[in-house]
């Protein structure tokens, strides 16, 4: 499994969406993944539905667990994790998961996103 994580402010569009994503370099995704709260954003339903991907929905208290590369105070005090992208990516892609690197931010700067690959296919 291949999981681009997503972290993004309300107000991120699907072109701020779409461009984290292209910034990670990955063109195979299986699965998306976002905190329960921004979930059903329009604009990351808008991307998911284009991409023909299913939206995994991250609790924070699972966030909090995972072992990110990048620790943002700011995040860290809002959500309990370094990076909302990473932690998202790691916890959908499951136990053994490793991130491909860092998150990636949008041009606009509104989003983040991290690729995760899990041990299972």
């Amino acid at each position: 499994m291949i999981v681009a994580g997503f972290g993004f402010r309300a107000t991120a569009t699907v072109e701020s969406l779409e461009n984290a994503l292209a910034a990670t370099g990955v063109r195979k995704i299986t699965a998306i993944a976002a905190p329960s709260d921004k979930a059903q954003n329009d604009a990351l339903q808008e991307l998911a539905s284009a991409l023909g991907m299913p939206v995994i929905e991250i609790a924070t208290e699972l966030m909090r667990s995972a072992q990110t590369i990048t620790d943002s105070s700011k995040v860290r005090e809002k959500r309990g994790t370094g990076s909302v992208a990473e932690a998202c990516a790691l916890v959908a892609a499951g136990d053994g998961a490793t991130l491909t690197g860092p998150r990636v931010v949008s041009q606009d700067r509104l989003a983040t996103c991290a690729i995760a690959r899990g041990v299972h296919r």
